[in-house]
Parts: C-alpha cells; sequence; structure tokens
C-alpha cells in the first residue's frame, strides 16, 4: 500500500511511520514539525499545515491509505488550558484532511480518536467500572479536546454512510513509551513522572511533586501494542469505534512507584494542586479482544523501564537538574 500518517512528527506517528515500512509499505508522514527526538522513517516528508485545505490535498494524493493522527494536544496541563486552540485547530485538521482523502479517493482512513470523549459522569470514581465503547451516549465528553474527538467519530460515519467511504476509528487510552514529549508542557502522566523520578535521581533530592492526591486512577497502554491494534484495525473489516488500551487499573501513587523501581530508587511524594482530569478511566477490552484478537502484551513495568531509561537519558543530556 501507499500509505499517508498525518501527525507523523509526534509521538506516536513517528513510531507509525518506522512500523508501516516494517510492513512493506511506502509511507508519506506529514505534520507541521519534523519529529524532534527521533529520525522519521518514511519514503517522503511533508512540511505543511493541515489547518489549510489545499495542504491536506497535497497531503492525501495518490495514496490508497490514511492514518489520520495529526493533532494539537497535549497531557491534562494542556488540554484543560487551551479548550479553544483544540477545537478550532484540530476540527480543521480533521475535516480538511478527511475530504481530501475523499476526493482524492483514498481508500481507507482511520481516525484517531480518544477515551476522552466517554461521559464524565461514568468516571467519578477511582474503583471505575471499565469503560466499554456503548458507553460513550448519552455524550459528556471531557473538555473540547473530548467533544472535538466525539464530532468526528460522527463525521468519519457520515462519510462511510452517505459516501461508501471505508473509515476506521480508534479510541486510544494513555498510550506511553520512549520518542515522546517529556518537558514541553504537552507531555502526559508517564512520561511527566519519569522526568520527576529521574530528577530526583540525578539530584539526590527524592521529592517528586504529583497533582492532587495521587489515588486517581488510569490504565496505560505501551506504543508497540498501540500500533498492532491500530494496524490490525486498518486491516480489518470493523468500522464501528473501537478502543485499544489496557484493562490494569492502577493509581497515580502507584504509577510512580513503578517508575521508582525502575529508576532504582525510592521517592518521596509531595500533592499538589494541578489538574487531575477524571477520577477514574479504565478500558475494557472485549471488543478488541474479539473483533481483532488483540490484547497488549506489553505489562506496565517492562513498558515504563523502557519509557523512563530514554527520558532519564534526556534529563542527563539537557542537564535538567
Amino acid at each position: 500500500m501507499r500509505v499517508c500518517v498525518t501527525g507523523a512528527g509526534g509521538f506516536i506517528g513517528g513510531h507509525l511511520c518506522r512500523y508501516l515500512r516494517e510492513q512493506g509499505h511506502w509511507v508519506r508522514g506529514v505534520d507541521i514539525k519534523e519529529h524532534e527526538f527521533a529520525p522519521v522513517v518514511t519514503d517522503e516528508f511533508l512540511l505543511t499545515d493541515l489547518r489549510e485545505r489545499e495542504n491536506c490535498e497535497a497531503a492525501t494524493y495518490g495514496v490508497d491509505w490514511v492514518f489520520g493522527l495529526a493533532a494539537d494536544m497535549g497531557g491534562m496541563g494542556f488540554i484543560t488550558a487551551n479548550h479553544a486552540r483544540i477545537a478550532h485547530n484540530n476540527t480543521l485538521i480533521n475535516l480538511h484532511t478527511l475530504e481530501a482523502a475523499r476526493t482524492n479517493g483514498v481508500s481507507r482512513y482511520l481516525f484517531t480518536s480518544s477515551a476522552c470523549i466517554y461521559p464524565m459522569y461514568l468516571q467519578i470514581s477511582a474503583d471505575v467500572t471499565p469503560l466499554k465503547e456503548e458507553d460513550a451516549y448519552p455524550a459528556d465528553p471531557q473538555g473540547a479536546y473530548g467533544w472535538e474527538k466525539l464530532y468526528f467519530e460522527r463525521v468519519c460515519q457520515h462519510y462511510r454512510e452517505d459516501y461508501g467511504m471505508e473509515t476506521r476509528i480508534v479510541r486510544f487510552h494513555n498510550c506511553y513509551g520512549p520518542c515522546g514529549a517529556w518537558n514541553d508542557g504537552r507531555e502526559k502522566a508517564p512520561a511527566a513522572l519519569s522526568r520527576k523520578v529521574a530528577v530526583a535521581k540525578l539530584t539526590g533530592n527524592p521529592v517528586v511533586e504529583i497533582w492532587g492526591d495521587g489515588e486517581q486512577t488510569r490504565s496505560f497502554m505501551y506504543i508497540a501494542d498501540c500500533l498492532r491494534g491500530m494496524y490490525a484495525l486498518m486491516c480489518s473489516d470493523y468500522h464501528e469505534p473501537l478502543q485499544l488500551g489496557s484493562d490494569r487499573l492502577v493509581t497515580i501513587n502507584e504509577l510512580v512507584d513503578i517508575i521508582a523501581s525502575a529508576a532504582g530508587i525510592e521517592v518521596v511524594k509531595k500533592h499538589v494542586e494541578g489538574p487531575q482530569g477524571v477520577r477514574g478511566r479504565n478500558a475494557d477490552l472485549t471488543r478488541a479482544k474479539e473483533v481483532l484478537g488483540w490484547s497488549p502484551q506489553v505489562s506496565l513495568e517492562e513498558g515504563i523501564a523502557k519509557t523512563y531509561r530514554w527520558i532519564e537519558e534526556q534529563v542527563g543530556r539537557h542537564s535538567l537538574y
């Protein structure tokens, strides 16, 4: 296949380009920026702004598949402070890219959605019931980021119904791994906490700040599992929204302990004010197992160890301690 990956300069997109090349595909990467942490393995790379329709037409021209990963997004601190910006930029990126893909005759389009589309009222307890795909409605997503993702899921479904375009929709639960944002305000919890633990280790000061009481819960999926699942979904005939993640629920305090163990140190947790998102979120993976035969293979301890080693190297390289 000739494949376009938008958001190729980002964390998942950069890894996906390499993965698709390994599967034997010709890959065009597209992003507004180059990858900051690793060379992107592509046959072609377009440095362009996908908020502009004509740029989307060039990006999707002459390809069979499009993986739509481009988005203005980040961790909890970023998405809770930039609602209008996120709604504006991501709506333009997604609408222009999907329509350009349609007019260019792209045969299959994958939209990357998020667990942020799930209703806030189902996530008010740390001991949360694992979320199923059908739990998305009645709708009450998390902030502008969640609303925009849920809205565009519907757009993709309408394009399939009205135009016969083969669309796929994947909902990610907290994907993490090396070669992603770790110190620019867009990093997510595993990267941010790995950075804090690395600083604690390198300075000898064991104090690690945690937003809130640390008892909020999440599940975390390693990048290698994410790539396998995303590719399997694109190759499948399943066109309803499908979530990928982990069904192992941990508190943020427990996550810090796992990272500290990977670093080989003990830390002192200091709980401070900060955005926390929903109280609890976990994934029910029944549908992914039934449809794709997919389940996560990399344990949290194994994935965190790999991620932590990379982030500690970055902290040391940049002398951020």
